[in-house]
């Protein structure tokens, strides 16, 4: 990206004219969008709203700003793809996002089966910083600078990215991370009666259905266990884990995103689907990709 994704925060906010109706497109919390426009109006030294209980309307500093941002964006976006049109004419690659939430360990492992099939295709790891504004816009703009993500999804988490199908590879379980001096640290499953009593962080309802429907459980059938919510997963939850003595609903995949944090499997039923997030028109060199990574995962299911 080649300006700073605030003004995808602003752009939304001047177009829905509201703080909240603002956060709800963004999917992210509404304090997180009014610190972003904040941070702004500091940075720039300008009053870009003016605010009142009716909603907010564009200053004319907040107009003229408005224009430049939406076509410093678009411009943005053609430069980025004017630059991977002629990368590609370097020669055939796949651009694999990866960011801590979303590791590209499980592709690396099928590579050497995968450069069989398609030995003239290369690989190219591309990294991003794991924030809800980041996934938004390369979720929603897969082929653009990235190809494929790999990530959990099912019909919750695809509202961040609407209309992008997944290759899926295999069901990750519903885990629960914990700290290595925890008490239930050493166990190597856990069960219900484990978590009685413990203070459990759960994403907030609309994130994932799995994950609402872990959470009805929780509300329903045991309510002594505490549930925290929080809006994102990254660093931030995993060390409030951590340093509160807490647990995590967390996946296997993420064992490598807190040293401090043992993942544990639990005996409940929730799992979710892994796969290779991509365009919902994947170019010739992405759909060769993707044919192979089906032929690869045949072949070893065989």
């Amino acid at each position: 990206m080649l300006y700073n994704n605030v003004l995808d925060t602003f752009v939304a906010v001047a177009k829905a004219g509201s703080f909240n109706k603002a956060a709800e497109a963004l999917f992210i919390s509404a304090p997180a969008v009014i610190k972003q426009v904040n941070s702004l109006e500091h940075d720039v030294g300008l009053r870009l709203f003016v605010r009142t209980h009716r909603g907010l309307t564009l200053t004319e500093a907040g107009k003229s700003l408005y224009k430049d941002a939406v076509y410093m964006i678009q411009y943005s976006q053609e430069a980025l793809h004017r630059a991977n049109q002629a990368a590609r004419q370097e020669g055939p690659c796949i651009r694999i996002g990866t960011s801590l939430m979303t590791p590209v360990q499980v592709l690396l492992d099928l590579w050497p089966h995968i450069h069989e099939l398609i030995p003239d295709i290369k690989f190219r790891v591309i990294p991003f910083d794991n924030t809800p504004e980041n996934a938004r816009a390369i979720l929603r703009n897969l082929g653009e600078n990235i190809d494929i993500v790999a990530g959990v999804f099912d019909d919750g988490t695809q509202q961040y990215y609407p209309g992008s199908p997944a290759l899926k590879l295999r069901d990750e379980p519903v885990c629960c991370a914990v700290g290595l001096t925890h008490r239930l640290s050493g166990r190597e499953k856990l069960t219900w009666e484990d978590l009685s009593g413990e203070t459990l962080y759960v994403i907030k309802r609309g994130w994932a259905a799995e994950m609402d429907a872990l959470r009805d459980e929780l509300e329903r059938h045991h309510p002594d266990i505490h549930v925290r919510t929080f809006d994102f997963y990254d660093v931030s939850v995993f060390n409030a884990c951590e340093n509160g003595d807490a647990l995590l609903v967390a996946f296997p995949m993420w064992k490598a995103v807190h040293p401090l944090l043992r993942i544990l499997p639990v005996a409940w039923p929730y799992s979710m689907p892994y796969g290779i997030l991509h365009s919902p028109q994947p170019d010739e060199v992405t759909a060769r990709f993707l044919t192979a990574v089906e032929n690869v995962i045949s072949q070893s299911d065989n």
